[in-house]
């Protein structure tokens, strides 16, 4: 049941970025090119789109959270709190650069693989060549760690 559950989720999560726009890198772009505002040509939608998932998410976690546990798991699995390091910033950074540059981040593209065609292939395996070298650059380096007083 699970796995359906998981399959119908990814669909209706792959139906909404297609039906949002954020699965075409031109809208995308014409949205975070904040230099077309004074042309016109700037396209402020997206704004809706990501108001409507603040809005449904800040519920749903309230109302998920209200419950002594998930309806599918033992308990629920959240992540801890953790420092703002260099990692994270530098993490940050490199995905801004990537959705500004390709218009595209790593759900919608994989969305765009089925409608978008080369673009999203090639994005997707410069993203995974880049999650592989995260992977070795974290490997061969200790982890930082913050001097305690």
């Amino acid at each position: 049941m699970s796995v359906i559950l998981q399959f119908l989720t990814g669909l209706a999560f792959g139906l909404g970025l297609i039906l949002a726009g954020m699965a075409d890198p031109t809208k995308v772009l014409a949205f975070l090119d904040l230099a077309a505002i004074p042309a016109g040509a700037w396209d402020p939608s997206l704004i809706f789109v990501m108001a409507g998932g603040i809005a449904v998410t800040f519920t749903a976690y309230r109302l998920i959270l209200a419950r002594e546990r998930p309806v599918m798991a033992e308990r629920f699995l959240l992540p801890e709190p953790g420092p703002v390091d260099g990692r994270l910033l530098t993490g940050a950074a490199l995905f801004g650069i990537g959705w500004g540059l390709a218009g595209l981040c790593p759900g919608p593209a994989l969305v765009s693989t089925l409608t978008g065609g080369q673009p999203a292939i090639i994005f997707i395996a410069a993203m995974l060549a880049g999650m592989a070298m995260a992977r070795l650059l974290s490997s061969a380096t200790p982890p930082l760690r913050s001097k305690t007083a």
